[in-house]
């Protein structure tokens, strides 16, 4: 699918409600929580490409993302069609402990060319205006938020990923050093029936790890990443990690990179008019890399305080400390904790041991689970 338009010199005229810069994950939910929130809202979506269009990403989508889609009114089944549910991980840690089981819920491997075409499909659907338009500027109004001297709106969020523009024209300032990764992906051949995911943790520039998720089609989503901290590697020494934390790995196509920013460098929600979601908000799992959940959920939190105009950014920032503030407290602490790679070996070993161990791993990995008293049993142990 195509965006429908390009913004031209006479949507000047046009008063908005919601601009979203970003139509992924992100910036869908945002959509489709704005016109939740108000049915009558007029609500703008902004991408720079057409649909469908390629993202970096492990394509891996939790049980809890897609019932977060759900509470949004998106058809999930629609979303997930021709992509079968995975239920078996193998978890090995850096120093080599293995725990391999069934996952409590399923996860889905939607590549994210198919995955986010579908989302502004069924969002555009309900309303939501789609345009292609490459944002250059945004300032902030007594009265409003204009975008590029084009369109004006009540409030904008920025869903346009770790490089964001609207973070920095709304003065935010970037991840600081330690607080993001790098990770490199591709779509390798695989046996048609495998549906066992695989992550495979090393020590070597730790915290770093290697994946396998099979698509359903006879390929899997492959990559390898690392925290961006230290001297820096080049793409050739990456994709030679890539293989030797999977050697049944074969050629990789359409290997590219991108930048994480991790949660525990995410910035403080200001008040005012200009929201940041998902990767612009610095919403990426410290330890998994996992980022759909986040980008939905706080998707979602932004478009219904969207609403508010200028109140939008204390009630955003309400609605995530209620939502995900105790969970993003636990991934901090643990993150730390985890710099020690014996550690993680340890909630390995746990989750090996003990099905309710490794339940509590994978929620708190893909989704929000929290510290619970077993799953730190499992660590002294």
């Amino acid at each position: 699918m195509s965006s429908r338009s390009t913004v031209t010199p006479a949507d000047r005229a046009t008063a908005w409600d919601v601009i979203v810069v970003g139509a992924g994950p992100a910036g869908c939910a945002a959509a489709a929580a704005a016109r939740q929130a108000d049915p009558v809202a007029r609500v703008l979506l902004l991408d720079r490409t057409d649909f469908p269009r390629d993202k970096v990403c492990g394509d891996g989508i939790a049980a809890q993302a897609w019932d977060a889609l759900r509470d949004l009114g998106f058809d999930t089944g629609a979303v997930a069609e021709g992509y079968p549910s995975l239920r078996r991980l193998r978890l090995t840690g850096p120093g080599g402990p293995v725990a391999e089981r069934d996952m409590a819920h399923p996860v889905h491997v939607v590549p994210r060319r198919v995955f986010d075409a579908r989302l502004v499909a069924d969002v555009t659907a309900r309303g939501v205006e789609l345009r292609r338009h490459r944002v250059t500027g945004v300032v902030v109004r007594t009265d409003g938020v204009e975008v590029d001297g084009l369109l004006r709106a009540r409030a904008v969020i920025g869903a346009d990923g770790a490089e964001s523009l609207v973070r920095r024209a709304a003065g935010v300032p970037a991840p600081r050093s330690g607080t993001v990764a790098v990770a490199l992906r591709g779509y390798a051949p695989v046996p048609a029936d495998a549906r066992t995911q695989m992550i495979t943790m090393t020590d070597r520039r730790w915290p770093a790890y290697a994946w396998n998720f099979p698509v359903g089609d006879g390929t899997a989503n492959v990559g390898y990443g690392h925290l961006l901290d230290g001297p820096p590697v080049s793409r050739a020494e990456m994709a030679e990690s890539l293989h030797r934390l999977l050697p049944d790995v074969g050629e990789v196509q359409g290997l590219r990179g991108h930048r994480l920013p991790l949660s525990t460098g995410r910035p403080r929600i200001p008040d005012g008019r200009v929201l940041l979601v998902g990767d612009a908000q610095s919403l990426i799992h410290p330890l998994t890399g996992e980022g759909i959940y986040y980008a939905i959920v706080s998707g979602a939190l932004a478009g219904g305080a969207a609403v508010r105009g200028a109140r939008a950014g204390a009630v955003y920032r309400r609605a995530m400390r209620h939502r995900l503030g105790r969970h993003l407290r636990h991934t901090s602490l643990v993150a730390s904790a985890g710099r020690w790679p014996a550690v993680i070996d340890a909630g390995v070993r746990s989750a090996a041991r003990r099905q309710r161990s490794f339940d509590d791993l994978v929620h708190f990995g893909l989704a929000d689970g929290t510290l619970r008293p077993r799953m730190v049993a499992g660590l002294v142990r």
